[in-house]
Order: C-alpha cells, then sequence, then structure tokens
C-alpha cells in the first residue's frame, strides 16, 4: 500500500485545512495511506508526525489555520538537517509528500526533489506573490479581511477628520494593498513596487481638504520603501530563510504626513487579523481544488510539479519555475488605482 506524507510551511493562512482535506479524501480512493507531517519541514527533521484519515479531517473545512502545525524550518540551513529529512522520509515509509506553503516552503522543495525525492507542491500565500500561479489560496481571505477593516476605517476618519493609515501586509509584493485599496476605496494606496513620494502623497491628501473632504484612507503594503529611505523593519535579525521582520512603516508614514500637512493623523496596523479566521468561499474551493490535482500528479508519478490556477484551469507547473521570481503588481492593476487617489 502505498503512502503519501503531506506538510505545510511557513506562515499559516486561511485555506490550508481544506487541502488537507482534500488530499485525504482523493488520496484514500486510491487505497493509499496517509502520514501528516507536524510543523512543516521541522516535523520531517524530528520524525513528528500524525494520522490523517476520515475522522481525523471531519470537519476541518470550515477552520483557519492548519491541523499540522506550522514553522519556518530550513533543512538546509543547519547542518545535518538535510540527512535527517531524508532518513526519516525512508523511516515514515512515504512513497511521495505534498508540500504545501509558500516561495520558502516550496523552493525547499525544488531542491529536495533534485536530492532524490518525490515530492509535488501546492501553493500558499495570502501574498499572492507566487509565480506560475494566477492566484494562491490565502489571497482571498486576506483581500476581504483587508477590506472589510478599511470599510470600518471610513467611518471613524470621517467622524473625527483624520487621515488614516491602514498598514496591510504582503512583503514585497503589494496584491493586498493594491486590490482591497481599491475594493475598500482608500485614497491613496502605497505598494512595494512604486516608491513613495511624500510629496505626491501629501498633495493628494491636501486637495482633497481644498475641496471639502476632511479625511482621507491611505493603504500602505508593510514592505513598501520610501523614495530615499531604507524598508522599515521591526529587528534586523533575520529569520532561516534570510528574512526580516516588516512592520512600522505605516507609523513613519503618519508621523510625516501629519508634520508636512498638519492634518491629525492615526494608523491601525491590520497585521496577522489578515491571515486569521475561516476561509471564504473561493479560497476553500481553490484548496480543494489544489489538493485534489496534487493527489493526482502522485498516482502519474509527475513529482517536481507545482499545481496552479491558470484563468479557470488548475494546471501543473515546474516547481522550480514557480520559485524563480516573484510575483509583483503589474504597471495595468496600479494605473486603474491611480484614477481614484484623491
Amino acid at each position: 500500500m502505498a503512502r503519501i506524507g503531506i506538510l505545510t510551511g511557513g506562515g499559516d493562512c486561511p485555506g490550508l485545512n481544506p487541502v488537507i482535506r482534500a488530499v485525504v479524501r482523493r488520496a484514500l480512493l486510491e487505497g493509499y495511506e496517509i502520514t501528516g507531517i507536524k510543523n512543516g519541514w521541522k516535523g520531517l527533521v524530528e520524525n513528528d508526525t500524525m494520522p490523517l484519515n476520515i475522522d481525523t479531517i471531519s470537519g476541518i473545512l470550515p477552520k483557519g489555520g492548519t491541523i499540522l502545525g506550522t514553522s519556518r524550518t530550513n533543512p538546509y540551513k543547519k547542518e545535518g538537517d538535510l540527512q535527517k529529512v531524508k532518513d526519516n522520509f525512508k523511516k515514515m515509509g512515504l512513497d511521495a509528500l505534498v508540500a504545501v506553503g509558500g516561495e520558502d516552503t516550496l523552493g525547499v522543495a525544488s531542491k529536495l526533489v533534485k536530492d532524490g525525492l518525490p515530492i509535488v507542491g501546492v501553493p500558499k500565500t495570502i501574498d499572492n506573490d507566487l509565480s506560475a500561479t494566477d492566484y494562491t489560496f490565502g489571497f482571498d481571505t486576506a483581500l476581504n479581511v483587508a477590506m472589510e477593516c478599511i470599510d470600518r476605517l471610513h467611518t471613524t476618519a470621517e467622524s473625527h477628520h483624520r487621515i488614516m493609515i491602514a498598514e496591510v501586509m504582503g512583503r514585497h509584493a503589494g496584491w493586498i494593498a493594491i486590490e482591497a485599496g481599491i475594493a475598500g476605496g482608500a485614497d491613496m494606496i502605497l505598494i512595494p513596487e512604486i516608491p513613495i513620494d511624500l510629496d505626491e502623497v501629501c498633495n493628494v491628501i491636501k486637495k482633497r481638504h481644498a475641496r471639502g473632504k476632511t479625511f482621507s484612507i491611505v493603504v500602505v503594503s508593510e514592505g513598501a520603501q520610501f523614495k530615499d529611505g531604507a524598508m522599515v523593519t521591526q529587528e534586523q535579525k533575520l529569520d532561516a530563510f534570510g528574512h526580516v521582520r516588516l512592520g512600522g512603516i505605516g507609523e513613519d508614514l503618519a508621523a510625516q504626513i501629519e508634520k508636512r500637512t498638519g492634518f491629525e493623523t492615526r494608523v491601525s496596523v491590520f497585521g496577522h487579523i489578515q491571515r486569521g479566521g475561516s476561509p471564504t468561499a473561493f479560497d476553500r474551493v481553490l484548496g480543494t481544488r489544489f489538493g485534489v490535482k496534487a493527489v493526482e500528479l502522485i498516482i502519474n508519478k509527475k513529482f517536481g510539479k507545482m499545481v496552479a490556477l491558470a484563468g479557470t484551469k488548475i494546471i501543473d507547473v515546474p516547481l522550480e519555475e514557480a520559485v524563480k521570481t516573484l510575483k509583483t503588481v503589474d504597471t495595468e492593476l496600479y494605473n486603474i488605482a491611480k484614477v481614484f487617489f484623491g
């Protein structure tokens, strides 16, 4: 009897449990056994698993997060961990592995494929920054949460005649900021792809006030940068994949806007709220489609592939290609947003 393993790595996001559920249900139809690997690549390093069957996946479809747990462990970072992964893969009796994650998790998966392990990937990130797929699950839920928060900021901004800065997630890609900003009626949207021009931002706000609008909503992505400044971070410590912890751009921006315009300015950092809670219908369906397709790739022994959404179709693409570059906001979408600035 063949055995499939599945792990979820990197940041949690809504839709992970629907993927797990779909992998288990599709695999069971083939008579496969399924092993859940706890806490991402850390579980493979430490041989930490849990059984997955009809009972363990019951009721998980609407739940956020992941029942398997997650971590930012990189088995290529610490000497000896790579060999532990290979040894434990054999000890678990795995014939194939489904790795669910974003750029970092799937980057490890791509390397492991080259080292001889039979792996398929499923793209997950609220940032929607993985190339080779139109959407990643988790993005739609985060987008809707951010949009609702922006909607709520409008009322307090208008009541107090304030400038409200909404800082959203997204790291080096501005998808959440641009789409939530458009959907939430923001007056200015600032993304990593376009350096922040403070003169332009303040001019937009001043023009709004000149025509009688006593408040403004500015959405800024956590990875956005000022024209003449460095990226704002919470600390300089790097994680296992070489990333710094972003955050703080909203406070810097608010201080400079208030100083330049004289208008009271406040900041709301949406943070991990965007990653939490029950997935939207779109993410539940997309996660389910991805999970089913991943098992079908294993059935057909198409290892080294990642499932992807192309238009309305679920396809497979080489893992190596999928993690080669980040997918960033295109000029057309930013130009659409600019129509509504101010």
